[in-house]
């Protein structure tokens, strides 16, 4: 589980590690959310829930959601996509509100913010 208590707004980049090996078809890509405090959060290959309850990515803000959004994994393609999950006050994507329901393709130093909060 990640917990981030002091994100204010809960904001955060999409970072991308890749570690070669000798042999190319060996090499590991990592991807990370990194918060507005630097902190990384490797984001593992598979679905995750963000919100301030019971979930993997916990956020400790008034305007996230009990289960705010979901980021999964695609194998096939080796990105991850977000999707909000009806919360009230959004999932954004490079301040553009994303629709509800709807998974979103992240890309390298996308700008993901969950609610709005500003303490």
């Amino acid at each position: 589980m990640i917990t981030s208590p002091h994100l204010s707004p809960p904001c955060f980049v999409l970072d991308v590690h890749k570690v070669l090996k000798s042999d190319p078809s060996m090499s590991v890509t990592s991807w990370f959310l990194v918060s507005s405090s630097g902190t990384r959060h490797r984001l593992p290959r598979e679905m995750i829930f963000v919100g301030r309850d019971d979930c993997e990515l916990m956020l400790q803000s008034r305007s996230v959601d009990k289960q705010h959004a979901v980021i999964n994994y695609d194998h096939n393609a080796d990105e991850h996509m977000v999707k909000d999950l009806g919360s009230l006050n959004g999932t954004f994507v490079n301040d553009l509100r994303i629709p509800e329901q709807t998974y979103i393709t992240l890309k390298l130093s996308d700008v993901i913010r969950f609610g709005y909060d500003i303490l």
